[in-house]
Parts: C-alpha cells; structure tokens; sequence
C-alpha cells in the first residue's frame, strides 16, 4: 500500500515541478553510485579512517593528505554503522541530492535553468558518482545562499556554513573565504544593513559568529598545512611559482574557461589565447550583469581571483578542484537576486545605461550555453560510468572472492593503486613501497617507489624469511614484464577494463623455485 501511494503521488507530479527534478536525479542517482566503481583516491581516506590506530594517529595521517578533517569524521561516523564502503557512497548520493534539493527548491533560477544545472556535469557526475569530499562544496554553498536573508538578524547560521565548508577541501577554504570577505565589506559599507541587524540581535553574536569563522579557518589551514615529511605535499609537489611567465597564465585562465565549457586548451598559443579570451569575456559580461549588485560583484570578483591565484602560483587542478570557478558563478548569481539594486557601481565606473542593458538582455544567451555544455558533459559522464567501469577495482574484488583467493598471502604494487582493492576486500596487502603490510598510502619518507625487478626481489625475500612458504598471490597494475631466476611466475587473469588506466589489475601466482 505505501509503495502504491509514492507511486500515485510520483505520477501526480508535474514536470514543471522542482519535486520532478529531485525525484529523477535521486532515482538516477541511486543507480549511477551502486554501479560506480570506486578509485584509489575514494577509498584511501576510507581506509586512513579504518586503520588509523588512534584519533592522535588518524589526525596524522589526515595531514598529508592536504585536505581538512570534515570527510574524514564523517566516515568515522559512517564506519561505526557499517564497517562497509558502501556507507561512504549512500552517504554521498545523500548529499548530492540534498545540495540539488536546495538549488531547486530555493535558487532565483528558472525551472530550464534548474533542470540543466541538476544534470550537469558537476551535480550529475563529478560531484554525485565520485565519493570525495568535494560535494560537500555544493551543499554548504547552496545552503549559505538559502539562509543568507538570515543575517539580518543572526550571523551564527552563516558563520557555521561557513566553518563547514572551509573544513571541506582546499577549495572549499577559497570559497569560504571568499564568502567571508563578502559578508564582511557588507557590514562595513552598508550602513542600513548593520543598523538592522543592531536593532535585532543579541550582542554576542557578531562576536560568537566572528570566532566559529576564524578558529574554522585556523584548524582548516593547520591540518591541510603538510609535515616537514611528506613529499607530495598534498598533492602539491611542484612548488610555487613566483615568476612572471605568461603561458602559466594563460594555462591558469584555461581552468576557468574550463571550468564553464568544461573544454581544455592545449599548449598552443592559439588554443590558449582564444580560451583565455572567452574566460575573460565571460568574466566581464558577469560582472557587468551584477553591475547593479555590488557586494555579488565582490563576490564574483574575489572568488575568481583567490582561486585563479592558487591555480597559477600553486597548482592547475583538474575538474573536480577548478569546478570550484563554476560554483562561485552560481553563488554570485544567487545572492544577486537578493541584494537590492545600487548605482553605486554604474556610476562609479561609468558603466553607460545602454550597455547594462544590453548585457542584461543578452547574459542570458551566455549563461545557457554554459549549462547546456555541463548538461551535455553530465549526461556523458554519467553514461559512460554505467557502461566503462572508471576502476577495475570491483570486478578484481569479486573475482578475488568469488575463487576465495582473499586469504592469500597477498603481495600488491603500486600501493597507491591498491586502496581500492584493500577497500573492497577489508585487507591489508604487503605493499613493495613500504616493506610491510599496509593499505592507504601516505606520500612520507619510508615510502620507496620500486620497480618490477625489486618486486621480485622481495618475494623472494618473502620466501626465503618463510613469512610466505607456499605460494604468493601477486597484484600489480602494470602488466609484468620480468621474470627472476628463483621464482616460477604463472598469470592468473587480467582486468584492464577501467577508465582510469593505472587501476587496471594483472593477477599472478609466484612460486618458489627456478623459472627454468
């Protein structure tokens, strides 16, 4: 009877209606992330939460990881329920449609514009199918914008969004900020806004909200900050550019024309100055349609310019990191339509009438060719994951199962390729790199890259110590090569079905004895 009454209800809504949207991309949802295979970078903090031996260590271990401690507690609490990764990816379709339920149910846009941001690249791939802590983006900046009109009377609200989205990610601490700054030159040059807020709040507020904001942005800053030890820095291991080299520049700009057209120049100078010139383009047009709401103008303009900052002084990212630009376009639009309109701005810089109200009339054009080029990216994304698996790493998993090979003595390279499998399986493996058992892979001194030759070599070491005496289940995720004098080596199967091509798995049997 209840199963009858949801469908009843489902078939009475109209497709005009937000409701629709939810209820198709939860469905849909629900079948992309059951069907996803997890990848190294999903299940590594799985299993940092899993096998950290302490809270002391699982703080450790989170530093060189240069993210902030949000997704980690999380999976703390998801572990305590269910000791499956399986938790982590309900969870996260959790999100998802959480954060698509505020856009749709709370956002200025139109019900064109809501359906096409819902299903589009970001929403409906990068930040749905993908278990990082990078969808946390959205549902903290989406609520923020719901709940701004709140500050007329409460910073707190807004403080606490903001104190859980710098704890986020790295980018996430950009934006954060940057939404900081905004509400900040708010309350300094709106002289009506602070009286307002005077006339209604409590007097510890502003000071409570001030101090969630700055110790949030402290402990974000503290543990992203990696140990003198770690030598991928989170990620980060070219450095810092502090030189003027306009290529790097252009490649920066790149980001936040791919980040809208999710298209990304080659290293022409061609490719680069005409994607350099629409980014810009793009970037002017949006502050001239805001030109009558300055504090959004703020917004855009901050939040373009600290994360293109770190793009071109630190690292350029990938989708999932300069996605952060498109986001900062719909909060600067979102908030728009709640600001009152100022001349402030048009007067200031002699923005003439006629051309504010050409870009008003025109922007729209703009903006829906970027939400159809993430809707045409969402729906290949998405599709290409139900039928391309994005890891190897589940098929692996059920065959390891399936011929009950899980409780092999288990040698696996490159360790920082097996998190998914160590996942899946709820094992450890003898990682090469470390010379020991292990499963996540912190980028510290006491981790050696090897190569094949050294593999084998430490399988006959293996051997020889007895710590395996029969037989030796060997993973790489490259195709073996060698052969070693005192090892016959027999390949068991291979699963090189994978999007991501270095999560493609060679099973082999290794035998004490001469391959001749």
């Amino acid at each position: 009877m209840l199963a009858k009454k949801v469908i009843n209800r489902i078939s009475s809504l109209s497709f005009h209606s937000p409701w629709f949207i939810i209820i198709v991309f939860s469905v849909l949802g629900f079948i992309g992330i059951i069907n996803h295979s997890m990848w190294r970078d999903e299940l590594n903090p799985w299993l940092i939460v899993r096998d950290s031996e302490s809270f002391g260590d699982l703080i450790a271990n989170i530093r060189y990881e240069g993210h902030p401690v949000l997704w980690y507690f999380s999976l703390v609490f998801l572990r305590n329920i269910a000791d499956n990764p399986l938790m982590m990816q309900v969870f996260h379709l959790t999100i998802a449609i959480f954060s698509v339920s505020i856009f749709c149910l709370y956002s200025p846009f139109n019900y064109q514009q809501k359906f096409l941001f819902t299903f589009g690249y970001f929403p409906f791939y990068e930040y749905l199918l993908i278990s990082r802590n990078y969808a946390f983006s959205m549902l903290f900046i989406f609520a923020f914008c719901a709940v701004f009109s709140s500050r007329k009377i409460t910073y707190i609200y807004l403080a606490v969004l903001l104190g859980l989205l710098a704890n986020s990610s790295a980018y996430a601490l950009f934006v954060s900020f940057s939404l900081s700054l905004t509400l900040l030159a708010e309350f300094c040059f709106d002289s009506e806004h602070r009286q307002q807020y005077f006339s209604q709040t409590q007097k510890y507020d502003l000071f409570l909200s001030v101090g969630v904001i700055i110790f949030s942005f402290l402990l974000s800053i503290y543990i992203i900050t990696p140990p003198v030890d770690s030598y991928l820095h989170g990620g980060l291991d070219d450095g810092w550019l502090i030189k003027l080299d306009i290529r790097h520049f252009l490649r920066s700009m790149g980001r936040l024309f791919g980040s809208y057209f999710l298209i990304l120049p080659k290293q022409k100078w061609l490719d680069l100055s005409i994607c350099a010139g629409i980014a810009l383009f793009m970037f002017f047009l949006t502050v001239i349609k805001l030109a009558k709401k300055p504090f959004s103008v703020f917004l855009y303009i901050v939040g373009n310019c600290v994360i293109l900052a770190f793009t071109y002084l630190r690292f350029f990212g990938v989708p999932r990191h300069f996605g952060h630009f498109y986001l900062i376009l719909i909060a600067s639009l979102w908030l728009g339509s709640q600001y009152q309109e100022s001349s402030f701005l048009i007067n200031k810089f002699h923005i003439k009438e006629k051309l504010f109200t050409l870009v008003q009339k025109r922007y729209h054009i703009a903006f829906m060719l970027i939400l159809y080029a993430h809707l045409f990216g969402g729906l290949y994304g998405f599709t290409r994951d139900l039928f391309i698996p994005f890891s190897a790493s589940h098929e692996t998993a059920n065959y390891i199962q399936k011929t009950q090979l899980k409780q092999e003595f288990i040698v696996a390279s490159r360790d920082a390729n097996m998190a998914a499998l160590s996942g899946y399986l709820n094992r450890k493996f003898y990682y090469p790199e470390l010379k020991k058992m292990g499963s996540f892979t912190l980028f510290k001194q006491g981790r050696i890259p090897v190569e094949q030759a050294e593999i084998l070599e430490q399988i006959y070491s293996l051997f020889k110590s007895e710590v395996a005496t029969k037989r030796i289940l060997l993973i790489l995720n490259k195709e073996l090569k060698l052969t070693h004098n005192n090892l016959k080596i027999s390949p068991i199967k291979n699963f090189d079905r994978a999007w991501i091509d270095s999560e493609r798995y060679y099973l082999y049997w290794v035998y004490e004895g001469s391959s001749q």
